[in-house]
């Protein structure tokens, strides 16, 4: 091998290095902790399968896991409902170039703020005091305050939608950006109706940024903990929730064996959308 032909590899070699450093030699380290046991007050190296059958015996567990299932299922729907007619909208309504560039920074607004400060906005808003009760009272529709608003599983959803939706946005607008006009003229010329276009070009053109929208949300939400915390108020869980709970009392092979699972889980769940909707295209 001359020169030449190692100067892509060399290329590539401080960018591998740091993808095995800083991320596949933790998350080996995590699957290795995994099957340490743990004393009441140290872990003790070993190799045990009773953090996993923990896990998978928990009643409690499960139950998390099938309520972290139900907020990406939740966070999913909403997302999606809201980002298409938004990145619609900005795709094929609005014709300046210009226009359209500020219009999709007006998204990324929110994140200008960290998420911490983001869900703490949400406090004077849906309290029982906050600005949504006093409104609805102010108008006799409702008696007392609504409780469910916030600290609750319908505060976390809402959060949690708030933070992500614009990871769904940003990959369907960037599809429909790239869908050919003249496709969508030739289906009306050939009498295609408006739905009928929607149906038949525009959402099969779009499905690869809907693929990587979801990826990002399923991914975010799967491990999210500080929505969960904040806007939930003790009285939700979630996986990411379960895990820090467990690192903060010191029980790190189990917390480790969860960290696995979930991982495992989000692969899954990306692999399955993977097989649906080819997203070669869009990359």
């Amino acid at each position: 091998m001359n020169w030449k032909s190692l100067q892509p590899y060399l290329l590539v070699t401080p960018q591998t290095l740091i993808f095995l450093v800083f991320l596949v030699f933790p998350i080996l380290l995590i699957g290795v902790v995994s099957f340490w046991g743990f004393n009441g007050y140290a872990m003790v190296p070993g190799f045990t399968w009773d953090n996993y059958i923990g896990v998978f015996t928990s009643e409690v567990a499960l139950k998390i896991y099938l309520n972290t299932f139900r907020y990406v299922g939740l966070v999913w729907v909403c997302s999606l409902a809201i980002a298409f007619p938004v990145a619609y909208f900005l795709a094929f309504h609005i014709d300046s170039l210009r226009w359209k560039v500020i219009l999709f920074l007006v998204c990324t607004i929110p994140f200008w703020t960290s998420n911490i400060i983001r869900n703490i906005a949400w406090v004077p808003l849906l309290g029982k005091e906050g600005l949504v009760n006093q409104i609805l009272q102010s108008l006799h529709l409702t008696q007392q305050p609504l409780e469910f608003l916030l600290y609750s599983d319908f505060a976390v959803v809402l959060g949690l939608v708030y933070l992500y939706t614009f990871f769904m946005i940003a990959p369907i607008f960037n599809s429909l950006m790239r869908i050919d006009r003249n496709l969508i003229t030739a289906a009306r010329d050939m009498g295609a109706s408006g739905f009928q276009v929607l149906k038949e070009v525009i959402l099969p053109l779009a499905a690869p940024g809907i693929a990587i929208g979801s990826i990002f949300v399923t991914t975010l939400v799967m491990g999210e903990f500080v929505t969960v915390r904040l806007m939930g108020g003790g009285q939700s869980a979630s996986i990411g929730k379960l895990i820090s709970t467990q690192i903060g009392s010191l029980q790190y092979p189990l917390a480790a064996a969860n960290a696995v699972i979930l991982l495992a889980v989000t692969l899954v769940m990306v692999a399955a959308i993977l097989q649906v909707v080819d997203i070669r295209q869009e990359l």
